[in-house]
């Protein structure tokens, strides 16, 4: 994707603070902190009316800078995007209250090497991979930030903005995307059967088609 879009922009890749090759952040961030972060790394790099690309996390970025009106785009792209709070089923509040209740008597036993396995075994069974994986600083932030909704901030994104969505996607679901094709004035979606949270990698050849049709008035000399 990165390939058809450097034959015709100038493109940053961006690693927010906390993730890729940034530092981690010295405490949890919120939805905004990530938003200020992108308006700063515009700033710094004199960067003017860019066109905007986000996916998940980084879509969350794009809907809280320009929802909020600190950073003003020329067109956005959002793939698989967070930014919706999760509506949490019965199923989760009895997995969470099962592991919370098992670490209570957990931590009244002896902290021999079996009881720490069995420990990391229920947090394994609640937590994401992308989650475990986590340092405790981001694992803090994804608390925070998940508990978080920006559904009032798509009204406020004016400029031409594309969606783009796996069906099947699980960790945000195409509900989100309609959703926020509703609330966003100038929006549209591009819909792959099939496909999961990363939509555009399984969709690589097609999606670039999309992205050129959507930027081709937009194209400019790096």
């Amino acid at each position: 994707m990165l390939i058809g879009l450097c034959q015709n922009f100038k493109v940053y890749l961006v690693d927010v603070v906390g993730f890729g090759k940034s530092d981690l952040p010295e405490h949890p961030l919120s939805s905004d902190d990530f938003g200020n972060f992108l308006k700063e790394f515009l700033e710094k790099l004199n960067i003017v009316n860019p066109i905007l690309i986000g996916h998940s996390n980084g879509g969350r970025c794009i809907i809280n800078a320009v929802g909020r009106g600190i950073v003003n785009a020329k067109r956005i792209v959002l793939i698989d995007s967070a930014g919706l709070k999760p509506k949490r089923t019965l199923k989760y509040y009895l997995k969470v209250g099962f592991f919370k209740t098992g670490k209570v008597v957990l931590n009244l036993l002896p902290n021999t090497k079996s009881i720490k396995k069995f420990k990391e075994k229920l947090r394994n069974n609640v937590g994401s991979s992308d989650y475990q994986a986590s340092a405790n600083v981001l694992k803090e932030t994804m608390k925070i930030i998940l508990n978080e909704d920006c559904t009032n901030l798509l009204p406020n994104i004016k400029v031409p903005t594309l969606l783009i969505w796996g069906s099947l996607d699980r960790a945000t679901p195409i509900k989100d995307a309609k959703k926020m094709e509703q609330l966003i004035p100038d929006c549209g979606l591009v819909e792959y059967p099939n496909s999961t949270h990363f939509s555009y990698l399984e969709n690589i050849n097609n999606c670039n088609l999309v992205l050129n049709e959507f930027l081709k008035n937009e194209k400019v000399n790096k």
